[in-house]
């Protein structure tokens, strides 16, 4: 099996680790540190994040570069690269460091109004800490980018699963131990460190790669920012829509209400990667027809056929959680937030889900729009639109909090889709209309009678683990039945088919 292969298996093995362990592990957290220094644990980590965008797309830079380089075979070349992206990097620590400083000084206490005098102290640590953590681990990731860049994708994936699952076991040992919201972050940093010291040591004695500066142009740093610059835009884009909400309710909301929103964001996300698994798989094969000058018809039956797998799955995904998923909230975290803060948090989650779908269903089509250099418009378009969302998010919660706050956001992410669908349509070519007539057709059918059944197989009384696990084993029958018989293309069936077809046959 190729580097390639071996690295996509890797790549979804991480996806599911992380969203199982995850779900897991918070419940175990919450309960350990309490609600008000998780929230600040989250918020301080968004916070840190937003910082971190001063990386401005390097590390994706340095895989394109090395890619390029070695094709080239031009080693000289390589090496000064990465002299000079080191040298950035250095320039880009410091200044991140002097923010911190800043920060930490003067901005803290008067930002997060609604903390007491020993939340703000535990603020304040973590963010210290978060500080040097970020300072070190941006150079730190151009080692992982080196391994990339080299199609060295094993080492650094089996890597980083590792870490995930070793790091995930310290976690339960220390909290046990009586760890608090500062022990995890430290015990982060100790993990970062010995991350970092492993990959440059691969990179170094086995890649056999060299960091030295022959020259050093002005015009050489000019040509790496410009190819980063919109990775650093949808970076920008990512931070609105996914930490924006931690700023503003940090300022103005409890800890306990950050714990509420963070549940509910942390759920939507893990909602995203199953598409992701998905569409991944296709990908590839998109971006070469569009290199190689597809019709416009030709495109949308690609976007139709990754679309259609995505929305069966994601319906399967949002129907479960929409009739079962408070249960599941209440049942994950509720000892810690309650009956009404497990609600929000479900709610919260819903509403990201709903305006999530569609994005997610028509990823296929950013695919198209890098490949045709065309994503300016969807850079600029995004960016506007998310910050528009944060905006009115914070006037919503003024009244109504973390719900408030989601409801702006959620509000700006269907305006953007509805105008790139128009965009899809009018400047790429892509045939809209029929995009979703194929969409729907039979699996709409499917879908609104799984959904009616699921409403009585949420009446079945209990609220126990084991009812839970009986409702949605018989909602799971019932929606893979229906959308088999009744939803399913001949081309999807086939997909089904054929491993179970060998299966038999190997038998």
């Amino acid at each position: 099996m190729s580097q390639l292969k071996k690295g996509a298996f890797l790549n979804y093995a991480t996806i599911f680790l992380t969203n199982v362990v995850g779900i897991l592990l918070t419940p175990f957290i919450l309960s350990y540190i309490g609600a008000s220094q998780y929230g600040i644990y989250i918020t301080i980590g968004a916070l840190v994040g937003t910082i971190s965008l001063l990386d401005f797309g390097l590390n994706s830079t340095i895989v394109r570069f090395v890619a390029k380089y070695r094709a080239e075979k031009d080693k000289e070349g390589e090496e000064n690269f990465l002299a000079t992206t080191m040298l950035i990097f250095f320039v880009i620590s410091a200044i991140i460091v002097i923010i911190g400083l800043v920060f930490y000084n003067f901005f803290i206490d008067s930002y997060f109004t609604k903390m007491n005098g020993e939340e703000i102290k535990i603020a304040k640590t973590i963010f210290g800490i978060l500080i040097f953590n970020l300072s070190i681990s941006l150079p730190g990731a151009a080692f992982t980018g080196i391994c990339y860049g080299y199609e060295s994708f094993v080492f650094p994936k089996t890597l980083n699963i590792i870490r995930y699952i070793t790091r995930s076991l310290t976690v339960v040992a220390v909290l046990t131990l009586g760890g608090k919201a500062i022990s995890l972050v430290i015990l982060d940093t100790v993990f970062n460190l010995l991350i970092i010291a492993i990959t440059l040591t691969f990179v170094f004695k086995k890649l056999k790669v060299k960091i030295k500066l022959h020259s050093f142009s002005f015009v050489f740093v000019k040509q790496i920012f410009s190819y980063s610059g919109w990775i650093f835009v949808f970076a920008l884009v990512s931070i609105f829509q996914w930490k924006a909400g931690h700023w503003v309710l940090g300022s103005t909301s409890p800890p306990e209400v950050l714990t509420i929103y963070g549940i509910g964001i942390t759920l939507g996300t893990y909602y995203g990667a199953f598409s992701t698994a998905i569409s991944g798989v296709f990908l590839p094969r998109a971006t070469q027809m569009t290199v190689g000058k597809a019709t416009g018809e030709e495109l949308t039956d690609m976007m139709i056929k990754i679309g259609r797998l995505s929305f069966i799955v994601l319906m399967f995904i949002f129907g479960a959680f929409l009739f079962f998923g408070h249960q599941f909230v209440l049942l994950w975290v509720g000892k810690t937030l309650g009956p009404e803060g497990s609600y929000e948090s479900w709610l919260i989650a819903i509403l990201i889900m709903a305006a999530y779908t569609l994005p997610l269903v028509q990823g296929f089509g950013n695919s198209i729009l890098e490949a045709k250099s065309k994503l300016a418009f969807k850079a600029i378009l995004y960016l506007s639109f998310m910050i528009l969302g944060t905006i009115l998010g914070a006037i919503l919660a003024q009244e109504n909090g973390a719900l408030g706050m989601i409801t702006g956001s959620v509000a700006a992410w269907v305006i953007v889709q509805n105008v790139m669908n128009f965009y899809y349509h009018k400047k790429i070519g892509l045939n809209i209309i029929r995009f979703f007539k194929q969409l729907l057709n039979k699996t709409s059918i499917a879908i609104l009678l799984a959904f009616g059944i699921a409403y009585f197989i949420n009446l079945i009384p209990g609220q126990d683990w084991f009812n839970f696990i009986y409702k949605a084993i018989i909602y799971t029958v019932v929606y893979g039945t229906l959308m088999y018989t009744l939803g399913l293309i001949p081309f999807e069936k086939d997909l089904f088919k054929k491993p179970i077809n060998k299966l038999l046959k190997r038998k």
